[in-house]
């Protein structure tokens, strides 16, 4: 909660355009502040200082007054930057994820599947697609943590992407993660495939297309299908989009290796490339 204050009254960003180690009178003076507040600001950037956020600094052997300056970790909440990570944090801390802790001993003693389930009674998912302003929250929220991932992957990690033709990422829904993928590998069509309402108001580029569709089903064929979270099949399973149809089972998926499982009951078969399995957009019953 300390670091969601510090980013509501704009401190990584005051510290930031003033260009220069901060004394504790400079920001106590440009914070949008209750005079009767002022004595408080130390404290809370003693917190900050010690999670790591801001760093003490004094200029000279003279100086009387702690002064204070930006860490890695504050610099990736400067608004200004493009690999910002506030949307995710600020998220991380908003009331909707946050009230749910507070059912976890209930939690523990019911057979309710999650306290998020409790708290608001409707599944995570169902919520978003209730409430369109927690919906855009986490939707940005995905998106920020995406960028920061990719804008390491695509520069470390650029081998695991040689010779690939196609590549689809499952649950990607405004896409960030195959836009980075797209423009930086222009030889790989790459897809976005999430649930249909997710992609309906997106437009495809140059390599990038959007496929709405339903996982349950099958996911369209690509030399490599990509994940950002591995979901669990399961009565307990809770990533997305597993939630959105809680009365479905898994009919078919594809995992990194290339092979599809094919499940019916308690019963699941494994389909490799080159076997016969149901595949809706394979055109044909040859998983690809």
């Amino acid at each position: 909660m300390s670091v969601k204050c510090a980013i509501e009254l704009g401190i990584p960003d005051i510290i930031h355009n003033h260009g220069k180690p901060m004394t504790l009178s400079e920001l106590i003076t440009a914070l949008p502040i209750h005079p009767t507040k002022s004595p408080h600001v130390y404290r809370l950037m003693r917190i900050l200082i010690h999670s790591g956020f801001f760093a003490p600094k004094n200029t000279n052997e003279n100086d009387q007054e702690e002064v204070y300056v930006l860490t890695e970790s504050s610099r990736l909440l400067i608004k200004d930057n493009p690999l910002s990570v506030t949307p995710f944090l600020l998220a991380m801390v908003d009331p909707m994820l946050t009230t749910p802790r507070n059912y976890l001993t209930t939690w523990f003693q019911n057979e309710d599947l999650t306290p998020f389930d409790m708290a608001h009674e409707k599944t995570f998912w169902d919520y978003g697609g209730d409430e369109p302003k927690f919906a855009n929250i986490f939707n940005d929220a995905m998106a920020s943590d995406a960028r920061l991932v990719m804008s390491i992957v695509v520069d470390k990690c650029k081998g695991v992407f040689e010779g690939l033709k196609s590549f689809v990422d499952v649950g990607d829904g405004t896409g960030t993660v195959t836009k980075a993928i797209a423009d930086t590998f222009p030889d790989i069509e790459c897809t976005v495939f999430d649930l249909p309402p997710v992609v309906a108001d997106f437009q495809g580029s140059k390599n990038l297309k959007y496929v709405g569709g339903d996982m349950f089903e099958a996911v369209p064929p690509a030399d490599a299908v990509f994940r950002k979270l591995a979901p669990s099949v399961g009565k307990t399973a809770t990533c997305k989009p597993y939630k959105r149809f809680p009365d479905k089972e898994l009919h078919g998926t594809y995992s990194l290796d290339g092979s599809r499982q094919q499940r019916s009951g308690r019963r699941a078969t494994t389909y490799y490339p080159g076997e016969t399995g149901p595949n809706p957009y394979s055109g044909s019953g040859t998983p690809h």
